[in-house]
């Protein structure tokens, strides 16, 4: 249901609606006030249905873990742990939003259960941190990449950089690649995150949806006004 609303809410029906509206709006501009009307009642629509989702039940990180104050309305990271001197940090977003799947339904449960997860272990005293790129499933996660970055502040965590990352992960012999599964392993890094992870996210986009649907919609009724006056 969380996904089916969202999807639609934000994807489907909006784009659908400015394709149907632009050239009326351009080739009429008397037209400009009911199509504004007619959006605005569109947004408030929508708006409604997606308040009235019920949130996924409640699922608290491995007890090892604490969520990051302000998580839900940044793009930092999301978790955080010590492990002996080091800070473990975690980001996560959807690889759907990421690799497109191509589906014209958007119901590909599969996507939606495919996360990428960054994973930055730092130590005091350092300026650079070991940068872990792992695609997390409910079962199972594996490493894409492993590489050597400066330390970022948290609206950086996830920024992408022109360094060298590394050789590519599967290019490594077996057992290096199985050492730095079993580095991360040690520090709680694992399929058991999935389902926090999961929830937090559809609870994030929740949010992020309601906001647009807010925003957008004084936007317009801000214009609306202007032109009256």
């Amino acid at each position: 249901m969380w996904k089916r609303v969202l999807r639609e809410a934000t994807v489907r029906q909006p784009w659908n609606a400015v394709a149907s509206k632009r050239c009326l709006s351009s080739s009429q501009p008397g037209m400009s006030a009911a199509v504004n009307t007619m959006l605005l009642r569109s947004l408030k629509e929508h708006y409604l249905e997606v308040s009235k989702m019920k949130p996924p039940p409640k699922v608290s990180p491995p007890s090892a873990f604490s969520i990051i104050k302000g998580a839900l309305d940044g793009n930092g990271p999301v978790l955080t742990r010590t492990y002996g001197n080091e800070e473990i940090k975690l980001s996560v977003m959807r690889m759907a939003y990421i690799i497109p799947s191509g589906e014209e339904d958007g119901e590909n449960d599969e996507d939606m259960n495919q996360l990428f997860l960054h994973v930055n272990v730092s130590k005091p005293g350092q300026d650079k941190c070991l940068h872990f790129l792992c695609g997390l499933y409910p079962d199972a996660l594996g490493i894409h990449s492993v590489s050597l970055r400066s330390k970022l502040d948290s609206a950086e965590f996830i920024e992408e950089t022109t360094a060298y990352n590394g050789p590519h992960f599967a290019e490594l012999n077996e057992r290096t690649r199985d050492a730095f599964h079993g580095f991360i392993e040690e520090r709680g890094v694992d399929e058991s995150l999935f389902n926090f992870l999961q929830a937090w996210l559809y609870v994030k986009e929740h949010r992020s949806i309601m906001r647009w649907f807010k925003t957008v919609g004084a936007y317009i009724n801000e214009n609306k006004a202007a032109k009256k006056s």
